[in-house]
């Protein structure tokens, strides 16, 4: 049987699974004839990260902040009036402090974060929401449901536990390699 495609490049095998067509054709001529299908994986993870920051980039109302200053936004509001250090952010967003750092100083110029000192300690700084950054996110909320409602229309509870399962199956397995592979690498310090 041959593929049925729809109108977005994406193609319905014989036993109803969707692939996508052009990424299928060129993983074939990449792998020059090994299996594709962990490829075809990555590029549909890719493709439908990347749709669902379009969409969530929509309901920003043009405010343009990216998933990881909406994210940071987020984790803020849900803080003690302390707020979180630049490491606790880090460590819960799995990025860089120096990543972070970017993100905060974004959230902060467009006055929905603040920097505040540590009461604990003098040399840190903590974040925290800014009560107009708490009033953001209450606007971005009723259409972000709204938006991911549409996105994952015809799919159970199963079929979204099932998904965030696997995605983060790949996060563990990407942490994990990373975490050997730095125990294998040679230290760029040491000559």
């Amino acid at each position: 049987m041959k593929d049925v495609h729809n109108s977005h490049g994406l193609a319905y095998g014989p036993d109803g699974s969707l692939h996508d067509a052009g990424v299928r054709a060129s993983m074939q001529a990449f792998t020059a004839g090994d299996p594709t299908l962990a490829l075809e994986a990555a590029a549909a993870v890719r493709s439908a990260a990347q749709a669902v920051d379009r969409l969530r980039s929509r309901g920003a109302g043009g405010r343009g902040l990216s998933a990881g200053a909406l994210d940071l936004l987020a984790r803020l509001s849900t803080g003690t009036g302390e707020g979180l250090t630049i490491g606790e952010l880090a460590r819960a967003a799995g990025v860089s402090s120096r990543n972070v750092t970017g993100l905060v100083d974004t959230l902060e110029r467009d006055g929905l974060a603040q920097r505040v000192p540590d009461r604990h300690d003098r040399r840190s700084v903590r974040v925290r929401a800014t009560p107009a950054g708490r009033d953001w996110l209450e606007t971005f909320r009723q259409p972000t449901q709204r938006a991911m409602s549409a996105v994952f229309q015809g799919f159970s509870e199963e079929d979204l536990a099932r998904l965030r399962h696997l995605c983060l199956r790949l996060v563990e397995n990407q942490s994990r390699i990373e975490h050997h592979l730095k125990a294998v690498e040679p230290d760029p310090q040491t000559p």
